[in-house]
């Protein structure tokens, strides 16, 4: 069974950036859709970013594209989020996914992980 365990979330300024990681356990890491979701308070979670393991196509929430990197080491098991020039607006608890199912789904569904971490808070302060 997979697990996910996120860090290195914290407070950081507007305009700062911070670099989430992801470690997943298993042999078969590689073989597995990854994403980032995000949860702020009084909000539904919602798709930040996504990684296809076939081909390594990645997919974006369109508020954070050109700030947000997401990628992969297959070798280390391990799935990060660089985030820069962050905005209170992305303030938020985020969470790693991983999709160990196929599933009839988009990549940036919630419905397409059935394996979930911790999450990490991020805040970003104004």
């Amino acid at each position: 069974q997979v697990q996910l365990v996120e860090s290195g979330g914290g407070l950081v300024q507007a305009g700062g950036s911070l670099r989430l990681s992801c470690a997943a356990s298993g042999r078969t890491f590689s073989m597995y859709n990854m994403g980032w979701f995000r949860q702020a308070p009084g909000k539904e979670r919602e798709f930040v970013a996504g990684i296809r393991w076939s081909d390594g196509n990645t997919y974006y929430k369109n508020s954070v594209k050109g700030r947000f990197t997401v990628s992969r080491d297959n070798a280390e098991n391990t799935l990060t989020l660089q985030m820069d020039s962050l905005k209170p607006e992305d303030t938020a608890v985020y969470y790693c996914a991983a999709a160990t199912t196929a599933r009839i789904v988009g990549i940036t569904s919630q419905a397409a992980y059935d394996t979930w971490g911790q999450g990490t808070q991020v805040t970003v302060s104004s």
